[in-house]
């Protein structure tokens, strides 16, 4: 069996090296955005950070502690 040669259209997008404005809306009132992401996720945030802030707060208490045990 021959090998029969087949036609491939290629399609290349590219940017332009003098093209400025490539994403200029991502920046567009940015505290608002990320005040309604906070404002939005609030709860998530919260039942994230809350056990790693305790679980933090209970390892230096304990190394605390533990560094001034010997002086009783």
């Amino acid at each position: 069996m021959g090998k029969t040669p087949v036609k491939l259209k290629a399609v290349v997008y590219a940017l332009s090296p003098f093209q400025q404005k490539v994403m200029p809306g991502l920046w567009k009132d940015l505290p608002g955005k990320i005040h309604h992401k906070v404002s939005e996720n609030w709860i998530s945030a919260t039942l994230l950070l809350s056990p790693l802030v305790g679980t933090y707060v209970y390892v230096q208490n304990y190394l605390e502690k533990e560094k001034l045990a010997h002086r009783y």
